[in-house]
């Protein structure tokens, strides 16, 4: 697994032994953020989350190509280590932070923090009806700007509305046994809006 454009470009990521997680393709990878790049052009100086974060793979990409800042959840202890090992080993350590908690529990900590997110990655493990309970509390959350883009990664067949609350669909792909939905907040349009402060503050 590498980092495909940006900065970083062509570092590789570790991954652990076995099948534990599931990290996201290269070539799916690369048309999600074809798709986000069409929408906008540019992540420049954006504050992300990478929710069930696995090896942390999306949210560094994002680094990579201009986000200001990234929190990575990861509920399994091995897991978080191995996302912080590779934020360092594509230089990022000054620009991310790898929560080790439960994903929901960790919403409840950004919010209390006043975090504010204008990208949000969704890849939690499939079938279980996680990505529907995370959505709609992200849609409940004080956690999302206006403008903010919420993309979740779940297995074609799975089950997903196409709203919860104020978060609607604005795209959907399959990608052989993946499938990506991309959702707005409400009566907006994804649109980056730089945070008044400095990255990784």
């Amino acid at each position: 697994m590498r980092v495909i454009s940006g900065s970083a470009r062509g570092r590789k990521l570790e991954v652990p032994p076995g099948r534990r997680l599931r990290p996201t393709a290269d070539r799916v990878k690369e048309a999600l953020f074809s798709i986000i790049l069409s929408r906008e052009g540019s992540l420049e100086g954006i504050q992300l989350l990478d929710l069930c974060a696995g090896t942390g793979a999306l949210g560094i990409e994002a680094l990579s190509r201009g986000a200001g800042s990234a929190f990575f959840v990861e509920n399994h202890r091995e897991s978080a280590e191995l996302i912080s090992r590779n934020i360092q080993l594509t230089g990022f350590a000054g620009k991310g932070r790898v929560l080790a908690r439960e994903a929901l529990a960790a919403l409840g900590e950004l919010e209390e923090g006043g975090e504010r997110f204008q990208l949000v990655f969704l890849d939690p493990p499939y079938h279980q009806g996680l990505t529907a309970q995370l959505l709609r509390r992200l849609a409940d959350s004080r956690l999302l700007d206006d403008s903010a883009l919420v993309i979740a990664e779940f297995a074609t067949g799975e089950e997903l509305a196409e709203s919860f609350g104020t978060l609607q669909q604005c795209d959907r792909r399959r990608y052989g046994d993946t499938t990506i939905a991309l959702f707005n907040v409400q009566g907006s349009e994804f649109k980056v809006e730089i945070p008044n402060r400095e990255p990784g503050t």
